[in-house]
C-alpha cells in the first residue's frame, strides 16, 4: 500500500505545471527548428504576463511559431490578418441591432480569444493598430461605452515585417512599449535548414501537436514567476541599467519605469524556465535586448538592438 502511494505521489509530481512546461518547450522546438533562444524568449514573455512581437522578413517561421504556441498551450486561438482596410471593429467586435429583441446585441470580435495572433500588424493603419492598446494594457476592451473583460490568460503574439518593406506602417512607440519582448527568428543555420528541407511540412506537424499546458497551468506558472526572488543586489543591477540608458550619449529616450518592471518580470520568468526560485544577473542579461531594444530611441542612426547590446555591455555586474 505504501509503495502504491509513493508511486502515485511520484506520478503526480512528474506531472506538475513546471514539468509540462518543459514538454511544451520541447514540442515547439521540434517544429520551429534551430531557434531555441527565440522560442525560450517567447515562453518568457508568456510566463511574465506580457505580449510578444516577432519582427523579421517573410518566410522565416514567424507565423509557424505562433501556431505552434497556440497548439501547445491549450488556449483558445484566433488569428487576425492585418491589412490596410482592416477596421477596429473587425478586431474588438460591434453592436448589431436585433429586431426580434428590439435591442442591440454585441458580437464579439476575435480579440476575445486567449491567444491572439496579430499577423503582419504593421500592414494595418495606425487607427486599427491602436485598437489593441487598451486590450494589451488592461485586459479589456470598451465598445459603445461598455467595458468588456477579456479571457484569461490573454496573450498577443504579433508579427511584423521590417519597416523598409513596401506597405508597412511603423508601430508608434506607445504601442511598441505594450510588447514586453520583441524577438527575431533570423535565417536558420545549415543543419536546421536541412531538417526543414528534408522533413515534413510545418503545417502538418503543427496539426499533430498536442496541448501540453492549459490556461489554468499558465496562470499558475505566472504566479510562480511573480514569486521568484529578486535580491536587493539584482534590483540595484536593474536600476543601474535603467539609469545608464537615460544618460547614454547615443540614446535620446532611455528606459522608463514600465520598462524596468518588464525587465524584472521577464528575468523572473527566465529564472523559472531555468527551474530556479531566484533570479540572477544572467537572467536579466538573457532577456535585456529583447525587452529594451524596441523601447530605446536612438539619438542617431543606430540599430536599436545593437544599441541595447552595447548598453548592456557597458554596465558591470557588481
Amino acid at each position: 500500500m505504501d509503495q502504491n502511494f509513493a508511486a502515485a505521489t511520484a506520478a503526480s509530481l512528474a506531472n506538475t505545471p513546471r514539468q509540462r512546461l518543459n514538454a511544451a518547450l520541447a514540442q515547439v522546438n521540434d517544429v520551429v527548428v534551430g531557434k531555441n533562444l527565440p522560442v525560450r524568449l517567447a515562453f518568457a514573455s508568456l510566463l511574465a504576463g506580457g505580449h510578444l512581437l516577432v519582427e523579421d522578413v517573410p518566410g522565416v517561421g514567424k507565423t509557424t511559431l505562433a501556431h505552434a504556441l497556440a497548439a501547445t498551450l491549450g488556449l483558445s486561438f484566433r488569428r487576425i490578418q492585418f491589412t490596410s482596410d482592416l477596421l477596429p471593429s473587425d478586431i474588438v467586435g460591434v453592436s448589431v441591432f436585433d429586431r426580434d429583441a428590439n435591442a442591440f446585441r454585441f458580437q464579439a470580435g476575435p480579440i476575445f480569444a486567449q491567444l491572439l495572433l496579430a499577423d503582419e500588424i504593421n500592414r494595418a493603419t495606425p487607427k486599427t493598430q491602436s485598437a489593441l492598446l487598451e486590450a494589451m494594457a488592461e485586459n479589456q476592451v470598451t465598445v459603445d461605452g461598455a467595458s468588456r473583460a477579456l479571457a484569461q490568460p490573454f496573450f498577443v503574439v504579433a508579427t511584423q515585417n521590417p519597416l523598409d518593406m513596401a506597405g508597412t506602417y511603423p508601430l508608434p512607440d506607445s504601442q511598441l512599449d505594450r510588447f514586453m519582448l520583441r524577438i527575431a527568428l533570423d535565417y536558420p543555420d545549415a543543419e536546421a535548414e536541412r531538417r526543414l528541407l528534408t522533413g515534413e511540412d510545418r503545417s502538418t506537424l503543427v496539426g499533430r501537436l498536442q496541448a501540453c499546458l492549459s490556461g489554468e497551468d499558465i496562470l499558475a506558472l505566472r504566479q510562480q514567476a511573480r514569486a521568484i526572488t529578486a535580491s536587493p543586489a539584482l534590483l540595484d543591477y536593474v536600476q543601474t541599467l535603467l539609469s545608464a540608458s537615460r544618460k547614454h550619449h547615443d540614446i535620446r529616450t532611455g528606459l522608463s519605469p514600465r520598462a524596468g518592471l518588464a525587465l524584472l518580470a521577464a528575468a523572473r520568468a527566465w529564472a523559472l524556465l531555468g527551474d530556479r526560485d531566484y533570479a540572477l544577473p544572467e537572467d536579466v542579461q538573457a532577456v535585456f535586448v529583447a525587452v529594451a531594444g524596441h523601447r530605446l530611441i536612438p539619438a542617431r542612426n543606430v540599430a536599436r538592438d545593437a544599441l541595447a547590446q552595447a548598453l548592456l555591455e557597458s554596465v558591470a555586474v557588481e
